[in-house]
């Protein structure tokens, strides 16, 4: 059976901001899809925070640029990267891809697996955790607070539906 996006909210940035959150979300999906898409999109990290919490994250970081390959695990976080060697960065076109897993579930910890990268720079993948059971209402991707995310950028919202 095919795996359906239900497109649930679209933001482009007209100015340069450090944050866009997706709120009211609905517990009617079984996953999040949450896609970020820019020219130039922001200098530094981007990042996510769940229904607003600043504690109870952990993170595993991978980082490749075709030379080089980088890794590293953190714990006890006040957000879950989603990108880790800069890539998703100033120069180029960047696209990033998070999906948030039992979102809607209230007896397990939710799990985000992200994927960015810069044809020009390289390529990341994060497993991230936020070790909480409340269902997840909003979403919040930022900048990991040392510059905006740039005017143009896109960030869409899916929700896949059950089968």
């Amino acid at each position: 059976m095919p795996i359906t996006y239900e497109p649930i909210a679209t933001n482009t940035l007209g100015s340069a901001a450090a944050s866009v959150t997706f709120s009211s979300i609905s517990g009617t999906y079984t996953d999040l899809v949450v896609v970020v898409s820019g020219n130039g999109a922001v200098a530094t990290g981007i990042v996510m925070q769940l229904n607003g919490a600043t504690t109870g994250y952990s993170l595993t970081q991978l980082g490749a640029n075709g030379s080089a390959a980088a890794s590293n695990r953190r714990t006890t976080q006040t957000f879950i990267n989603l990108t880790y060697s800069g890539f998703f960065t100033t120069s180029g076109q960047s696209m990033l891809i998070a999906n948030i897993m039992n979102y809607a579930n209230t007896t397990t910890y939710k799990t985000v697996l992200a994927r960015s990268g810069n044809a020009a720079n390289g390529l990341d993948a994060i497993v991230g955790l936020y070790s909480s059971t409340s269902a997840v209402t909003s979403v919040t991707i930022g900048n990991d607070g040392s510059g905006n995310i740039a005017a143009g950028t896109t960030f869409s919202l899916y929700g896949i539906k059950a089968a």
